[in-house]
């Protein structure tokens, strides 16, 4: 018998959470945003509940490929650009659509030898501060690539910083409005948070938006919202069983460095699940966890291979008892990836891409 964790994608909790993007954004084109193996769910898991997109993007040139194989015809963006001249050689064949954030980039365009122009998002840094030209720059570089016979259209684009936060996004908006004004060609601004937040704003969304964590069922501004009031369904379960149970007397401990110690008499749980799987191993005491679809807390230090749960609420539970570690429960029990996250001092993002390859992923028949 194979060790008992495993992951399920739910294909349709995909397809609403792309409906329900859709909706927070009206009259817009939707990205599906995949990077990173579709955070962690697999590409050709995810492909066929987002087929409803109007484009993909994502971050390399492998996993365009992917997607086009999959047999894809539309719009592909590579959100980063490309990192090497050749790599425009690639576009070309592929027809991807790519980001241009740095001169180099403008330089690799205008050596590049192509029949086919290309589909270009010149992006600006409005104040994230990472990729993208300077508002004082962006106008040159628009002209630059405008004068160029390789690109056969420029779309605009920028990324928020705070749309989760309390900061929010009207100091960038104001940047991109006042450096991109009476320039041609459609804007992209909104990922998950502002698309969500501010999707009913036609200056915000403007033509497309760019659906991230929201797609698999977590909440981009988690604390402040929760994936429920935004209508999202996880789309990923990372699931077990226990595998043992002990009965712990008072001033017992459990697990390395003895962190916890039983303050009375304790029926504990032990999980198949630990770091090796991608469970994260500063999750401490406390963790939210669902065996038999019922609430409970992790104890003690997760180890490589095993964490240990309280079936103080389960009296019931023993060796064979499914556990939740995040997602939905066979009881229909949810329990939200950002609350195991927030637990463990990190993000849902985090956890999804963190899924170690040793566990088996399968999506649901739907």
């Amino acid at each position: 018998m194979p060790r008992p964790i495993h992951a399920t994608i739910h294909t349709a909790a995909l397809r609403a959470n792309l409906e329900r993007a859709r909706a927070a954004a009206p009259d817009a084109r939707v990205w599906a945003v995949v990077k990173a193996n579709a955070y962690g769910h697999g590409i050709e898991r995810v492909h066929e509940a987002f087929l409803a997109a109007d484009g993909f993007a994502l971050l390399d040139l492998q996993e365009a490929e992917r997607v086009r194989q999959l047999g894809w015809r539309g719009p592909i963006l590579l959100l980063e650009g490309v990192f090497e001249p050749r790599d425009l050689e690639l576009c070309s064949r592929l027809g991807l659509w790519h980001a241009v954030h740095c001169d180099a980039q403008i330089d690799w365009l205008a050596a590049h030898k192509t029949h086919a122009p290309h589909r270009v998002f010149l992006k600006m840094n409005s104040g994230m501060n990472r990729l993208g030209f300077p508002a004082q720059r962006f106008r040159a570089a628009w002209a630059r690539l405008s004068a160029l016979p390789q690109v056969e259209e420029i779309s605009l684009m920028t990324h928020f910083s705070d749309a989760d936060g309390e900061r929010g996004i009207a100091h960038q908006l104001h940047a991109f409005s006042q450096a991109t004004a009476d320039l041609p060609g459609e804007r992209s601004l909104c990922n998950s948070a502002a698309l969500l937040r501010h999707g009913l704003q036609a200056a915000v969304r403007q033509d497309w938006v760019r659906a991230g964590i929201a797609l698999y069922g977590s909440a981009p501004d988690h604390p402040a919202q929760t994936a429920g009031h935004w209508g999202l369904a996880p789309g990923m379960t990372l699931s077990s069983r226990l595998i043992g149970v002990q009965e712990l007397r008072p001033g017992d401990t459990v697990g390395y460095g003895s962190l916890f110690r039983a303050e009375a008499p304790l029926r504990i749980g032990v999980v198949a699940c630990g770091y090796a799987d991608g469970y994260p191993r500063h999750a401490g005491t406390g963790t939210p966890v669902l065996v038999d679809g019922v609430r409970t807390r992790t104890v003690g230090r997760v180890s490589m291979d095993m964490i240990t749960v309280d079936l103080t609420p389960v009296p019931g539970a023993g060796p064979g008892s499914e556990v939740t570690l995040w997602g939905r429960a066979s009881t229909g029990a949810v329990l939200p990836i950002d609350e195991v996250a927030q637990a463990a001092g990190t993000v849902g993002y985090e956890l999804m891409c963190a899924l170690a390859p040793r566990v088996p992923v399968a999506a649901d028949a739907d």
